[in-house]
């Protein structure tokens, strides 16, 4: 970086080296301006497929979603079903299609099956996706069939709590590929938590646009001003890793150093406090003391709840750490609850995706215990983690009920889309606050160059 380039924050000076919360060294990507045709061509859009998304260790969904032998759900990218399920020998996953005549085996998105049949022809398959019966098999000649044919395999994967699955033949192994360091995603006990909602809404704009747009913090100011009173947008810790992986720290429970007032608790402050279980009405402090007291406050819950918050640092309590694993995903990450999102790409559109995010919450015995209200989950959602509830889908005219936050991108997104068309936009100047958004596209082209 040169002399002139901005300073930006370290959370925590004094962190270990060793530390999660650790300031990473400085990653030199350049300053190359990328083609914009990216984001348009459908040619780009097929090399994507190609090369990337069929060859990347994708996130399918989470191991709470299957917690019986015969639980299964359906990851759907593109012209692509994949059954992810629960078998004996554990989680294995396998392309939804009949090897008899190609139709798609199973068509509800989630559910309970120890043996999928065909619908056309009544072939069946145990959910190891072994063979279980050929239909008048006596008509077929043995030489067609004699390689009884099983569901086809796709490679699959957990790690903390995650399910990952990946098309490619022969991958490389997945915490190999993931980036983050050991402990990272593993602190959160994702495995322990419970989907509370979901949803996949369609928005009007190239996938990337997606992912930029979370990437960064430096758009908060202008599109949610709201959050100005709430996030410390000029404090965040920008960090990269390896294999694109990112993230972002974004301080919350205090005011932006964009805005005079640094003092008063406003009514946001206090809706944080009432969130980290402190009555804000007795709130004696100022605006500077609110994270801490968040932190506090959260410490003396878990442990009336017998929760062990021992392995967070305080920033993790407090804090959004913003954890970017490529190419597609964010996940906000709480010790009370993590937001998974996905920008999954369009089957035949490259100015459209599909936002697709999960909530999901560690249970615990406290009525006024939520996940964080900048999660966006609508007034009357059930937020026990007693019953998994069926996916919301939202096409590109509807409201998909994301909160004023989320509503403000999906409806910026597609402006930024079609700005990107004009003659007078050359291709992305990125800044050091997004950092992350370089790293990406590196990361991506790195990957599109390969054969």
């Amino acid at each position: 970086m040169n002399a002139n380039t901005i300073s930006l924050a370290v959370i925590n000076p004094d962190a270990p080296v060793d530390s999660l919360e650790a300031k990473q060294p400085h990653i030199d990507n350049g300053t190359e301006c990328y083609d914009k045709q990216g984001y348009f061509s459908r040619d780009y859009m097929e090399r994507e497929w190609e090369r990337m998304w069929t060859r990347s260790w994708l996130i399918a969904g989470v191991e709470s979603d299957l917690p019986a032998i015969g639980d299964f759900f359906l990851f759907e990218i593109r012209d692509e079903s994949i059954i992810v399920t629960r078998t004996e020998q554990g989680i294995k996953a396998f392309y939804n299609v009949c090897p008899h005549r190609g139709t798609k085996l199973v068509w509800d998105e989630r559910g309970n099956k120890k043996v999928f049949v065909c619908p056309f022809h009544s072939w069946s398959f145990t959910n190891n996706g072994e063979l279980r019966r050929i239909t008048d098999e006596s008509t077929f000649q043995p030489e067609v069939i004699c390689h009884r044919p099983g569901l086809a395999p796709v490679a699959c994967d957990t790690h903390a709590g995650i399910i990952f699955i990946n098309m490619d033949e022969n991958p490389a192994p997945l915490l190999d590929s993931l980036g983050l360091p050991a402990g990272y995603l593993e602190a959160y006990q994702i495995d322990r938590m419970k989907v509370v909602r979901h949803v996949r809404s369609e928005w009007g704009a190239n996938w990337k646009v997606g992912v930029e747009a979370f990437y960064e913090s430096y758009h908060l100011h202008a599109v949610h001003p709201e959050t100005r009173g709430v996030m410390g947008d000029l404090n965040v810790q920008y960090d990269l890793y390896p294999n694109g992986a990112s993230r972002m720290i974004v301080p919350l429970g205090q005011p932006s150093p964009r805005i005079h007032d640094q003092v008063t608790v406003t009514e946001g402050l206090k809706m944080m406090l009432q969130d980290a279980g402190i009555d804000a009405s007795g709130f004696k402090g100022t605006a500077a003391d609110v994270r801490r007291a968040i932190q506090q406050g959260k410490r003396e819950r878990a442990e009336r709840l017998g929760l062990d918050y021992s392995r967070f640092e305080d920033g993790q309590l407090s804090d959004s750490w913003a954890t970017g694993v490529f190419p597609n995903v964010q996940i906000g990450c709480h010790p009370e609850a993590v937001f998974i999102m996905r920008f999954l790409p369009h089957e035949s559109d490259p100015e459209r995706f599909y936002y697709d995010t999960m909530t999901l919450i560690f249970p615990a015995d406290d009525p006024d215990y939520r996940p964080p209200l900048w999660m966006g989950l609508p007034e009357g959602i059930d937020v026990s983690g007693n019953q998994r509830p069926a996916t919301e889908h939202y096409t590109i005219e509807e409201d998909a009920r994301l909160g004023q936050v989320l509503s403000q991108d999906s409806a910026l997104l597609p402006v930024v889309q079609k700005g990107m068309r004009s003659r007078g936009f050359k291709g992305q100047l990125w800044g050091e606050q997004e950092q992350r958004l370089r790293h990406f596209h590196v990361e991506l082209e790195r990957r599109l160059a390969q054969e």
